[in-house]
């Protein structure tokens, strides 16, 4: 019998740790988590690793509770890559909880994670927010309203809740062109009082204030924003995409676009191009470090 030998690991390189359900805030007796992706090495020696850029991912969910795993698989590709990666939820529109609470939430979770960089070797200063369908409405309205008072809840008060660039995937940009699109849905008269209250009135505000291309401000300084969107998509149409990168260039933010050629919502969108075009914007806007420790 032969025994072989390899050579031991000792700085875990390769590794990846899921942190599973970490609890970021409480609001109304309701517990709200993420999980996270990072090195190995950060449950042994993290005094060791260096920070590093931190991802941060919001599932399109209807505003509803996103589910944390949904694309865990494909983001730990990030952490080979140099990043911190954590996916979040946010509290559920149709649970009682309407317009801005998912909006209140994602910003909570990205002052959590800056109020405890060390603990998860995250370098506060480089953070990138990626969110897709509805989640990709909530990175939109978060870019654009870094630490504005209005979404802002006591918690982790000295943190910032803006971030240094936005990723966003067939994100509804015009919320009343949205539901006007997809009225048919079963469902979606019901998520419209949820999201707005009984007082239809207000709906029309409330939907421009909840619409990321009616919150583009000129003169304002705006983080870098990478677009994609299916030509083919029957929840969020096409235009929006095109209409929203057009109203940042007007106003001077540095914005890409990105057609996906006969993709719907979600479903066959998914696609190496896409993991590896996020990848290059990332690489291009906080520079992570390719090396793996």
């Amino acid at each position: 019998m032969e025994i072989k030998e390899i050579t031991a690991n000792p700085n875990l390189t390769g590794q990846v740790r899921l942190i599973e359900n970490v609890t970021y805030a409480a609001v109304d007796g309701e517990a709200l988590k993420l999980s996270l992706l990072v090195p190995w090495l950060q449950r042994y020696r993290v005094r060791e690793l260096k920070q590093r850029p931190l991802l941060v991912f919001v599932q399109g969910s209807s505003w509803q509770r996103p589910t944390l795993g949904e694309e865990i698989p494909q983001l730990v590709r990030y952490v080979h890559q140099g990043m911190v990666v954590a996916t979040i939820q946010h509290r559920n529109s149709i649970e009682g909880h309407p317009f801005p609470a998912f909006l209140e939430d994602v910003k909570t979770a990205i002052r959590f994670l800056r109020a405890h960089a060390a603990k998860y070797a995250i370098d506060p200063d480089r953070v990138v927010l990626w969110g897709t369908s509805s989640g990709g409405n909530a990175a939109l309205l978060t870019g654009l309203t870094g630490n504005d008072k209005r979404y802002r809840t006591a918690a982790y008060p000295e943190e910032s809740d803006a971030v240094n660039a936005v990723i966003a995937c067939f994100a509804p940009t015009d919320v009343e062109d949205v539901f006007k699109y997809s009225g048919q849905v079963p469902g979606s008269d019901l998520l419209q009082y949820c999201l707005f209250g009984k007082d239809q009135k207000k709906w029309p505000n409330l939907k421009k204030e909840m619409s990321p291309l009616y919150q583009i401000k000129a003169g304002q300084a705006y983080p870098p924003f990478l677009l994609f969107h299916g030509d083919a998509d029957r929840v969020v149409p096409y235009h929006q995409m095109e209409d929203m990168a057009h109203a940042l260039a007007d106003a001077g933010v540095d914005v890409t676009a990105v057609r996906v050629k006969g993709a719907d919502h979600e479903t066959n969108f998914w696609s190496p191009a896409v993991y590896d075009l996020a990848a290059d914007f990332i690489q291009g806007q906080v520079h992570p470090s390719k090396t793996e420790k």
